[in-house]
C-alpha cells in the first residue's frame, strides 16, 4: 500500500510555561493505545476529582524524555501529561512538572492513529534538516487538539512540537 506523504505547514513559534501533571510511562507505546487511553484515563480520574479540569481551558500532552531518536521510538520515557494550575501537588504516581517557555517548532496535523510516528518522521528528518534550526535539550511533545470519538472521520488532531534553536 502506498503511504501517503502527509502534508505539513511548521511555524516556530514562542510557547509559554506550562504546568503539568503527569503519569509516566516506560517502554513501548506504538501500537499501544489501550495502555496509551489507560493511562490517560487514569490521569483524568485524578484530576478530575480534585477539580483541576477546566473545559475550555485544560490541555493534554505526551512529553517524551530523554533524547529523541525516531528510530528509538519503541524505548523511551513519555509523561502523558493535563495542563494544572501553578501549585498543584504531585500525588502517588501522579508527579509534576513544567513544560518550559521558549522557541518551539510547532507542526499541525490531523492524522490516523497509526500514522504518528509518520508525523514525527516528517518534522524531524523534511522539515528540520533544512530549517536553519536545532533541536535544543528541552523535551519535544504532542499536545492533542479534539477528542477523535468526536471526529467524523476519527482523526487525531495533534500538535508535534520541538524545542529548536538557530543553527
Amino acid at each position: 500500500s502506498v503511504v501517503k506523504k502527509i502534508d505539513v505547514t511548521v511555524e516556530v513559534k514562542e510557547l509559554k510555561k506550562t504546568n503539568i501533571a503527569y503519569i509516566r510511562h516506560i517502554g513501548p507505546f506504538k501500537g499501544e493505545g489501550e495502555i496509551w487511553a489507560g493511562l490517560f484515563h487514569k490521569l483524568m480520574s485524578w484530576a478530575g476529582a480534585r477539580g483541576l479540569l477546566k473545559c475550555p481551558g485544560t490541555e493534554y500532552f505526551t512529553v517524551f524524555r530523554g533524547d529523541f531518536e525516531i528510530t528509538e521510538f519503541a524505548k523511551f520515557k513519555a509523561d502523558v501529561c493535563v495542563s494544572v494550575e501553578p501549585g498543584t501537588k504531585a500525588e502517588g504516581e501522579v508527579g509534576v512538572s513544567v513544560i518550559p517557555a521558549g522557541k518551539y517548532a510547532v507542526a499541525l496535523f490531523e492524522i490516523d492513529a497509526s500514522e504518528y510516528e509518520q508525523a514525527w518522521e516528517v518534522v524531524y528528518k523534511d522539515w528540520l534538516p533544512q530549517s536553519g534550526f536545532q533541536p535544543d535539550e528541552r523535551s519535544s511533545f504532542e499536545r492533542y487538539l479534539n477528542d477523535p470519538k468526536m471526529h467524523p472521520n476519527n482523526k487525531h488532531i495533534i500538535e508535534v512540537c520541538i524545542p529548536v534553536k538557530p543553527l
